[in-house]
């Protein structure tokens, strides 16, 4: 199939005007004008989408599915309380509420032209929601105790979830990690035995790391709510804790957590030079997490310090419980933003531009997860994982002059006129072709009842 529009941006190179993409099976066979590759391929079926962008999916570093259902069910308080708030409401949920959870939230990054997901979860019903759904990504099984006795009992749990879901996930672009949670939530050997299995199986790892205030004063010095009513409500308060006089990027180095050839950091907002030249030393890679960052009160990560030690990031929408939306163009826009907010002059042009945060959703992303290869850009070779956005029936989008600005500055999900992963087209023209849309929205309004019980 030839796919063709008024522009191609191949992210890897110059944006081409009047533009084609060549999609054969799975893969992308050609990319040029419209002009070439119509004259190249003249018995080639073609879907012309007119005034609008094709550009590679965007690859979301950071999400829950399965805590779509809490869309606004917290808002309004900081970090802290709205985790203490969440754990709480997660107790009212049944098992099947948040497979059906997980459903609406594959649902909805297919519609935002999200392609691929890294997304953390103990119960594996994402990764499962993802498959149905026709979306990749890398699936971390997540991992936490502060009691030392039971990390060897997690871990064993967690290598047989790895195991199954590997088996499940077989034939489909999707990988499975492993995630200790956070400094806050993880005794330390359970980050040397996450190193281990991760190492020793050639896993990718993540962890929530450096995100709050309140995480850093619990790690540093043994204070914050996290070191008191979060311990307790998670029943560790008999669990020693003594802080460690360091920082919690200092803190998780000293565990054998950075030497994980392919690990994630997400969030990493509270962190000073000396932690992000460990981090680079490290080839650790960040998710960066702006609007979740903004909306909990966590802070603004030092996005031109990751860039300048040569980081590699990309852009996470975290989850709706948070976040509310699982929206790429609303994370671009707010997350470019805010750094100009808190930069100078001669940082926009440097580093905060639309086409910088166009790359951080799509091939850096990609970089982030190991992936490049394989996603990210519009290459021959690559997976066709393609997404066309709409420049012409929304007023906000009309008139447009360049197609990147009118991407992170006017565009949002529901932009999307198509979601293609892997040559298969799962979203067109508002219609989802591989989940049940009403039952998925009907079955998140009888879940959402229990949350407001």
């Amino acid at each position: 199939m030839l796919l063709t529009a008024r522009y191609v941006l191949p992210v890897s190179s110059s944006h081409i005007e009047d533009g084609a993409v060549l999609v054969r099976g799975d893969r992308i066979v050609a990319v040029g004008t419209r002009a070439e590759l119509t004259a190249a391929h003249p018995d080639e079926p073609v879907r012309d989408f007119g005034l609008a962008v094709l550009m590679p999916g965007f690859v979301d570093l950071h999400t829950h599915l399965e805590y779509s259902v809490f869309r606004g069910a917290v808002d309004d308080v900081p970090y802290t309380a709205w985790k203490m708030q969440v754990q709480q409401k997660e107790q009212r949920l049944s098992s099947q509420d948040w497979q059906d959870s997980a459903v609406l939230g594959a649902m909805e990054a297919i519609g935002s032209g999200i392609t691929t997901v890294a997304d953390i979860t103990t119960s594996g019903n994402s990764l499962v929601a993802a498959k149905d759904a026709g979306l990749a990504g890398v699936f971390y099984r997540e991992v936490s105790t502060m009691d030392k006795s039971k990390v060897a009992g997690r871990i064993a749990h967690a290598t047989e979830d790895i195991d199954a879901w590997q088996a499940k996930a077989a034939g489909s672009p999707i990988e499975v990690g492993i995630a200790p949670h956070s400094p806050y939530t993880c005794h330390p050997t359970l980050f040397r035995a996450a190193a281990d299995l991760a190492i020793s199986k050639n896993l990718p790892a993540a962890i929530h790391l450096a995100g709050s205030q309140d995480e850093y004063d619990f790690v540093r010095y043994g204070s914050s709510a996290l070191a008191q009513d979060f311990r307790e409500q998670s029943g560790w308060s008999d669990v020693a804790w003594l802080p460690t006089g360091v920082s919690p990027v200092r803190y998780v180095l000293q565990w054998g957590l950075f030497e994980v050839p392919r690990l994630l950091a997400v969030h990493c907002v509270h962190v000073d030079e000396s932690d992000i030249v460990a981090l680079a030393e490290h080839g650790v890679s960040i998710a960066h997490c702006p609007r979740c960052n903004a909306k909990l009160g966590m802070g603004i990560a030092p996005l031109r310090q990751f860039f300048e030690h040569g980081l590699t990031v990309g852009i996470g929408t975290d989850s709706p419980a948070s976040n509310n939306t699982v929206d790429p163009f609303d994370e671009m826009r707010i997350g470019l933003l805010l750094q100009r907010g808190v930069s100078n002059e001669h940082d926009f042009y440097r580093y905060f531009t639309a086409r910088t945060f166009i790359r951080l959703a799509t091939i850096w992303g990609a970089r982030a997860l190991g992936l490049e290869d394989e996603i990210g850009s519009l290459e021959v070779g690559k997976r066709a994982d393609i997404i066309a956005i709409d420049l012409s029936t929304s007023p906000h989008m009309v008139p447009t002059a360049d197609p990147y600005s009118a991407l992170v500055h006017a565009a949002n999900q529901k932009d999307v006129g198509m979601t293609m992963v892997a040559g298969r087209i799962l979203f067109d023209a508002g219609e989802y072709m591989s989940v049940d849309k009403q039952r998925a929205l009907a079955r998140a309004r009888e879940s959402r009842v229990k949350l407001r019980s």
